[in-house]
C-alpha cells in the first residue's frame, strides 16, 4: 500500500507528464526520509532517442527523479508546506548501473541538514537492490508564487 499515489504527488509538486518521474510514495517520514517507486516502461518518451535499439534511461532523468522525491520529502515538512522546492546543486553524482525499460527504480532520499530556506539531502536510486545512482542534492525553498 502506498503512502501517496500519483494524484496526491501532483497535489504537492508542480511536475506533470511527461516530466513527472514517480508513480507512488512507498514510505515517508517527514523531515527525515522518503522511498518512492518509479516504474520504468518502454513507453517513456525519452527511450525514442536514448538510444534506439538500446534503450537506457538518461542519467540526468534519474537525478531529476531523485530531485522530485526530495521535493516531496521537503514539502511534507511543516516548515515548508505549501511552498516550492528548487534544485540548487548536485554533488558527487555517481552512476553504477544502467536503468532500462522494465526496471523498477526505488528512490531513497534522506534529509541531511536544513538551514532557513535551504538544505541538503543524500539520495540513491536502486534497481533490484543495486545502486544505479547516488548523489547529494542541495535544495532551495521559496513561496510557490515567488520567482527566485
Amino acid at each position: 500500500m502506498s503512502v501517496l499515489d500519483a494524484s496526491e504527488i501532483m497535489d504537492l509538486i508542480p511536475n506533470r507528464y511527461p516530466i513527472l518521474f514517480m508513480d507512488k510514495v512507498d514510505e515517508l517520514e517527514p523531515g527525515k526520509s522518503i522511498t518512492v517507486t518509479k516504474n520504468v516502461t518502454i513507453n517513456e518518451e525519452f527511450f525514442q532517442g536514448h538510444f534506439p535499439g538500446n534503450p537506457v534511461m538518461p542519467g540526468v532523468l534519474i537525478i531529476e527523479s531523485l530531485a522530485q522525491a526530495a521535493s516531496i520529502l521537503i514539502l511534507k515538512s511543516e516548515e515548508f508546506a505549501g511552498k516550492t522546492a528548487y534544485l540548487g546543486a548536485i554533488d558527487n553524482a555517481k552512476f553504477r548501473k544502467v536503468v532500462r525499460p522494465g526496471d523498477v527504480l526505488k528512490l531513497h532520499v534522506e534529509m541531511e541538514k536544513v538551514r532557513s530556506n535551504m538544505g541538503t539531502v543524500k539520495c540513491s536510486a536502486n534497481v533490484d537492490e543495486k545502486t544505479a545512482c547516488s548523489c547529494k542534492l542541495t535544495f532551495i525553498v521559496a513561496d510557490a508564487d515567488k520567482k527566485i
